[in-house]
């Protein structure tokens, strides 16, 4: 295994770099590395311009209107995006959904659904989670019965992950009670302007609206909008939370928070301390192990290997370091981590006063909603369950 880049793979980091500092929108940018909330027009925004690129499909093979790159050029892709202070990419669509239309839809759907993907024109989202089946997402209860040429779909799913700016969203379904649960489960495909959906924001206490409930009453959705097969979609959702899973680790967006860790501890006059330091050292040794993962995961695929089978070691290392760097920054601040008034943050006010530079940024709000991490896309505890039945049998 060689984890060095070749001359082509930095000539390629190179030309991305500079296509991306050229093209990133300079506001934009400024928000993410002071971690100041994204609208929904800013996240669109870069959406769209990746879009017009063909790169929003960064990972999408040529055959569906992608790049074709292998997996070294996309892990280039994300780190310099995500180094110049670029949005992440909202996954729901060209992560997730995509690779499963691409997998398992028919022509027709893939011809329907990926160019509005791929250009950023519809805004996707997820709806897989329901109250009492988040991690035992087979005890799932939303019900499509078939009549006709039409699903009627009724239930609920929640914490779907800015389910409020959804165009479309694409849901796990209970198509069948016979047999064990994951084998009476449909993989739809369901427009959210359709006549009985009802979208209920979920305040949480970094303030923000990001996850949301999802009614679904006598919801009709035509058949042609299932993908594959009725009752496999368990097997679809599978590959989708690969993806998922994999995308959670995101090491390019810790390497980025660590070098802004390192500036607030500056700025507050912590980073001298020696334990705190050690604390960003053991940070930054943990964040070259993920790396060190990923890019042999990445060799891996390389050489033709299946990498996606440690998918939930990367969630567990991955998010844990997310909630460690929100919580170290949080310390560093002390009391500026504090504040959190929006009007001010939509101003762009960082304070004029020692510490500026994080006076105002939603340090604790960002510590908050980071304890998510290790649950969401599967709870930690079950990652490890799997990860220690894969090494031991």
């Amino acid at each position: 295994m060689d984890l060095a880049f070749t001359p082509d793979e930095l000539a390629f980091r190179d030309d991305i770099r500079t296509w991306v500092k050229g093209n990133l929108p300079a506001d934009i940018s400024q928000k993410v590395h002071a971690a100041m909330r994204l609208t929904r027009d800013d996240m669109q925004r870069w959406a769209k311009i990746l879009g017009q690129k063909g790169w929003l499909g960064w990972g999408w093979p040529t055959q569906f209107g992608g790049p074709g790159w292998n997996a070294v050029q996309k892990h280039l892709f994300e780190e310099e995006c995500a180094l110049a202070g670029a949005p992440r990419v909202v996954p729901f669509g060209p992560v997730m959904v995509a690779p499963v239309i691409m997998a398992f839809g028919n022509a027709e759907q893939q011809k329907r659904f990926l160019p509005g993907i791929a250009s950023g024109e519809v805004w996707w989202s997820q709806g897989y989670s329901e109250p009492g089946s988040g991690s035992d997402l087979a005890s799932l209860k939303t019900r499509a019965e078939r009549v006709g040429d039409k699903y009627i779909v009724n239930g609920q799913k929640t914490w779907t992950t800015l389910g409020q700016y959804g165009e479309w969203i694409f849901c796990l379904v209970r198509t069948s009670n016979e047999g064990k649960p994951q084998t009476g489960i449909s993989f739809l495909l369901i427009d959210m302007k359709t006549p009985g959906i009802t979208v209920c924001p979920i305040k949480l206490l970094d303030g923000e609206c990001e996850v949301n409930e999802v009614w679904f009453d006598n919801v009709e959705v035509p058949a042609e909008n299932l993908i594959g097969e009725e009752n496999k979609g368990w097997n679809y959702a599978k590959h989708l939370l690969a993806h998922e899973r994999t995308n959670i680790a995101d090491v390019n967006r810790a390497k980025r928070e660590l070098e802004r860790l390192k500036r607030i501890a500056k700025a507050e006059g912590v980073y001298d301390d020696l334990r705190f330091r050690d604390e960003i050292a053991k940070l930054e040794v943990d964040i070259v192990a993920l790396e060190m993962l990923v890019l042999r995961v990445l060799s891996a695929e390389k050489s033709g290997k299946n990498s996606l089978d440690i998918a939930g070691l990367l969630k567990i290392k991955g998010s844990e370091i997310q909630q460690r760097y929100t919580e170290l920054m949080m310390l560093a601040a002390g009391p500026y981590s504090l504040p959190f008034i929006f009007e001010a943050m939509d101003a762009g006010w960082q304070g004029d006063f020692p510490g500026g530079e994080v006076a105002n940024a939603p340090l604790a709000a960002n510590y908050f909603n980071m304890r998510k991490t290790t649950i969401y896309g599967g709870s930690n505890e079950v990652q490890r369950n799997i990860v220690a039945q894969t090494v031991l049998g």
